[in-house]
């Protein structure tokens, strides 16, 4: 894909050192205009991104992957914080009822097997709602694990450029934005979870434990694999350097 890489390349000569609002004003109005999209969790920081998106249009496709396994609490969050960004196009994707019967009868898929629970709860069906899109954008942040550590702003996906827009910012970047603009905290950030996927897949973490320990707990797993590795997009990068 020597093309989409080449695009790559240039934007982020372009836009190194940009603010995130900067990097969203560009990619939604300029570059990808009507051909990109959000892919949100709704997740404890989740609101920040999704500000900043709203604030330049709030029809932008946003991507909300219901595995039907959420916590009740992530749901009302996305709820309210729909409601309160007059996001109005907000589009829960998921697995059919069909692949559930077949693939996870029981639901206890996760207890087992969290690679395949993810393959098609989240990885397959987040894929088909990407059809016909040429980017998306992720609120990925380098602080939050080491497998994001060198995370960069715009990165080749397969055949789709990804956005991380927030990849540079700290913790506190995002407590005082959240705050500036009295965003919606999420139910369960109080709570010791300061990382939020599937109910079955995540528990509260301790003081002293990094924030997405509490993440498939008991399992070598740390990604939920819709995120390819960041060293394949590297490498396809370096090729056209």
């Amino acid at each position: 894909m020597p093309t989409l890489a080449l695009h790559v390349v240039d934007l982020r000569r372009r836009f190194d050192g940009a603010e995130p609002s900067c990097v969203l004003e560009a990619v939604l109005g300029e570059v990808f205009t009507r051909r990109i999209a959000v892919v949100s969790s709704f997740g404890v920081d989740s609101a920040v991104l999704l500000h900043m998106v709203a604030a330049i249009d709030p029809a932008t496709p946003v991507l909300f992957v219901d595995t039907g396994r959420h916590f009740r609490e992530t749901l009302e969050h996305r709820d309210r914080v729909v409601r309160q960004l007059g996001l109005s196009d907000v589009r829960s994707v998921g697995p059919s009822p069909e692949e559930v019967a077949r693939l996870d009868a029981d639901l206890s898929r996760a207890t087992w097997d969290p690679d395949g629970c993810c393959a098609f709860r989240k990885i397959a069906p987040l894929e088909r709602a990407l059809a016909g899109f040429d980017a998306w954008i992720t609120g990925r942040k380098r602080f939050q694990a080491a497998t994001r550590s060198e995370l960069a702003v715009f990165e080749v996906d397969g055949e789709r450029a990804k956005i991380n827009p927030l990849a540079h910012w700290s913790p506190a970047d995002i407590d005082a934005y959240a705050a500036r603009h009295d965003l919606p905290a999420h139910p369960l950030a109080s709570r010791g979870f300061p990382s939020i996927g599937c109910a079955p897949c995540t528990s509260a973490v301790l003081e002293d434990e990094h924030g997405r320990a509490g993440r498939w707990r008991g399992f070598e797993k740390t990604e939920c694999g819709i995120h390819r590795p960041a060293a394949r997009s590297a490498t396809t990068l370096q090729s056209v350097k």
